[in-house]
């Protein structure tokens, strides 16, 4: 075994890794070890929910909904076709040197300010490189202000009154100033020559303006929010963990890239999946009935010691694995839709805070703030200031 470094920094309450397959009081079925939680994510027999997919349906009524939300042949079809914009070959080839220039400017912005919020700098940083893979270039004034605008309200479906009024109102006015200053200038250009992005590939595929919209939205949210809330933790751990710390900046990129990927294991930033079942269900010895919900605890399941040995609820590095297991384990999810992005955002996060703790004096201000957000299953972390 490894060396221990630190301890999970995101309480999520009391978890039970290991814990066989069942159902609550609640009739939620919850799956909590890890080898029940990956069979059951590459089950066929399952389709979305979570991430306010009731909310979205209501509000996307009549359209193609985005892939997040899709499920069986027409979402592989997608998946498949758009894979080519996310190995980690074109990552290479396409986005490093973009990484490097933007982490560059957020590193200058800091300089220049000798303070700053984190969560700024790095938002900033996964807009911008999100954007060019989705082909979000032509946007006018801060496209990650309005994205924070966006998000700062996540649909609920069961919202009724006065609750679902103000819901409907904030993601009118806030997707409408997305579009109109983000999206259709982007489409625009793109409808007269196509380049090698998503948008161009969903215009290609006739989808219309509120379709795109909806793409574009679900790959900010994927790839804006959570790797912005991950440069945060993974920045904390370092900040408060000198020998992680300096065996993190020792390291070579693979190395930089276990630390990072040992610390998504245990704070995965979104940590619990929502599937419905669409037929029976076997995992391990236990069967799920159709039509059940189903709750993977994905940070359950990352620190069950089964699949990932002693030592679970800490950052070990190196930590040895089963064939077949990745270091983040199930972090970007697991079967039709684990996260593409992936590479994208283990990529961007070592460039960017391998450039961060090269900067002289750089210190944290304070202790962050934890906030959860269980109507997405995820957490923000808040108030994480740095100076140099």
């Amino acid at each position: 075994m490894t060396t221990v470094e630190s301890e999970r920094k995101v309480e999520r309450g009391e978890l039970a890794p290991g814990c066989p397959a069942h159902a609550g009081d609640d009739q939620v079925w919850r799956l909590q070890d890890f080898g029940a939680a990956r069979e059951f994510l590459r089950s066929g027999d399952t389709r979305q929910a979570g991430f306010g997919i009731e909310g979205v349906k209501r509000f996307a009524k009549g359209m193609r909904l985005a892939v997040l939300y899709r499920d069986g042949p027409e979402h592989r079809e997608h998946r498949r076709q758009t894979a080519k914009y996310f190995t980690p070959k074109r990552v290479d080839a396409a986005y490093r040197g973009l990484m490097n220039r933007l982490a560059d400017e957020q590193c200058a912005v800091l300089r220049k300010k000798g303070r700053a919020d984190l969560s700024d700098l790095s938002f900033q940083l996964a807009v911008a490189v999100a954007g060019e893979v989705v082909g979000l270039t032509e946007g006018r004034g801060s496209m990650a202000k309005r994205l924070d605008r966006f998000f700062a309200i996540a649909p609920d479906g069961d919202a009724r009154g006065f609750k679902a009024m103000r819901q409907g109102l904030h993601q009118l006015f806030t997707a409408g100033s997305f579009y109109l200053r983000d999206v259709r200038p982007a489409v625009a250009v793109r409808r007269k020559a196509r380049r090698d992005d998503l948008i161009s590939h969903l215009i290609d595929e006739g989808c219309n303006a509120k379709e795109i919209v909806g793409e574009c939205v679900t790959f900010a949210a994927a790839g804006m929010i959570t790797t912005r809330e991950f440069i945060s933790v993974a920045a904390w751990h370092l900040f408060t963990d000198e020998r992680l710390r300096q065996r993190y900046l020792a390291g070579e990129e693979q190395e930089r890239f276990a630390v990072l990927h040992e610390i998504l294991r245990l704070e995965p930033v979104v940590a619990n999946l929502y599937r419905w079942t669409t037929a029976e269900v076997t995992v391990g010895d236990v069967t799920i009935p159709s039509g059940a919900l189903v709750d993977v605890g994905v940070a359950a399941a990352n620190a069950d010691p089964a699949a990932v040995g002693e030592d679970a609820e800490l950052v070990c590095p190196g930590r040895e694995l089963p064939d077949g297991v990745g270091g983040a384990v199930l972090s970007f999810g697991d079967g039709a839709h684990r996260c593409p992005g992936a590479y994208i955002a283990i990529q961007e996060t070592d460039i960017f805070l391998t450039k961060l703790f090269a900067l002289p004096g750089l210190r944290m201000v304070r202790e962050p703030a934890v906030r959860l957000r269980p109507e997405i299953a995820a957490y923000e972390v808040v108030g994480l200031v740095v100076e140099v």
